[in-house]
């Protein structure tokens, strides 16, 4: 929690090592599944965590669109099965039994692929054989492999794909294109989240540079931040912020995808898993802001905190934008002006005046000099 403007807190530090490796940094997490789960890995590790639910899952076991794809899968044998998702690949079947369908024995004759090894799981789990699954956990290697002969020939063949909230454009159209038939099974659907308010915050917080780091485990979630961000007129912004000041962090290819085409470069795990994803924002977030040699101190700068030479300090909010302005230009004097328009809600020269002293005290002295009638540094 932010200190208050009189007294800054000095935060204890996690062990000998010094804080927590995410320890004043503000992480959002943009999932709707499993989100407890991520928050409390980021959490363990030092981040103040943020929840924005981009998207809402609505599962189809009652949707008469499921019936209609599972009886169009049954009309006729399948030659091949993807599965994308254990939850969604599980839900069909589960489904299929609870309406008395043959789903299991129908497609005991194909070869069913999994995505990965949670569809893999699934598969298994449901009494059959999964006949192959790509290293990446992508539909788009998924793709490579069918086209690539080693399935056997495509035109003409029946193939049943388990979608898990996203379209899969370019699965679909590639098999299509190669003569395939293909049978989309819609499990669940993303739908826009119920209250909207946390995620306009979020756009918010993104655009001002109050969050670090926004994580996304799902494609539609990505896409409906931006599509939030459309909708409020702020789209650009926050594109230029998620190229910039935030860390975007991504599961995994397919999710980085809208990401990507709107320009935002993501960086990701090499596995798609949530420990994994926690690991990478532990690696990439912290070395964003590099150690300076302050007045013989180690001094970093971090989101709403500063660590010095071990020591997590948390600031007032003003005294943390002229600090972050000031290491932006290590040794280069600031003008105040300058600092003023950096100043939360606006200020004047007293208000960073007033900034300064309140660094002092939490920083302790040497840190930070006042050049006269020129404005402040850090004396590195």
């Amino acid at each position: 929690m932010t200190s208050s403007p009189t007294a800054p807190d000095t935060a204890p530090v996690a062990g000998p090592a010094g804080p927590a490796p995410l320890a004043g940094y503000t992480v959002a997490v943009t999932a709707a599944r499993r989100r407890e789960e991520l928050g409390a890995l980021l959490d363990r590790r030092g981040a103040r965590v943020v929840y924005a639910p981009a998207i809402r899952i609505v599962p189809l076991a009652d949707d008469a669109e499921l019936v209609a794809a599972t009886e169009a899968v049954l009309a006729a044998p399948v030659d091949l099965v993807v599965a994308t998702t254990g939850v969604g690949f599980r839900g069909w079947l589960e489904a299929a039994e609870a309406w008395d369908l043959p789903l299991v024995e129908h497609l005991r004759s194909a070869r069913v692929l999994a995505r990965g090894p949670k569809a893999r799981g699934a598969i298994r789990g449901g009494g059959l054989v999964d006949a192959w699954s790509p290293p990446s956990e992508s539909s788009a290697e998924v793709l490579e492999h069918l086209l690539s002969g080693a399935e056997g020939p495509l035109a003409g063949r029946r193939v049943a794909v388990q979608l898990h909230g996203d379209p899969l454009p370019d699965l679909v159209a590639g098999l299509r294109a190669a003569g395939a038939e293909v049978l989309t099974v819609p499990v669940y659907r993303w739908v826009p989240p119920e209250d909207v308010a946390p995620l306009r915050r979020l756009v918010g917080s993104v655009v001002t540079g109050a969050v670090d780091a926004v994580t996304f485990t799902s494609a539609p979630a990505a896409a409906s931040l931006l599509d939030t961000a459309d909708a409020m007129g702020l789209r650009d912004e926050v594109v230029a912020a998620l190229r910039g000041p935030v860390l975007a962090v991504a599961v995994g290819g397919t999710t980085a995808g809208p990401l990507t085409a709107a320009g935002v470069p993501t960086v990701q795990p090499e596995r798609s898993r949530l420990g994994a994803l926690a690991r990478v924002v532990v690696a990439r977030l912290p070395e964003r802001d590099p150690v300076l040699r302050v007045g013989g101190a180690d001094l970093q700068v971090r989101g709403h905190a500063a660590v010095l030479d071990g020591r997590l300090v948390e600031l007032p909010p003003g005294s943390m934008a002229v600090l972050r302005a000031l290491a932006a230009r290590p040794g280069a004097v600031v003008a105040k002006a300058d600092l003023v328009r950096g100043l939360p809600g606006g200020g004047d020269g007293h208000a960073v005046e007033m900034a300064v002293t309140r660094l002092r005290a939490a920083l302790g002295p040497g840190l930070v000099e006042t050049v006269v009638k020129r404005g402040y540094r850090l004396a590195v």
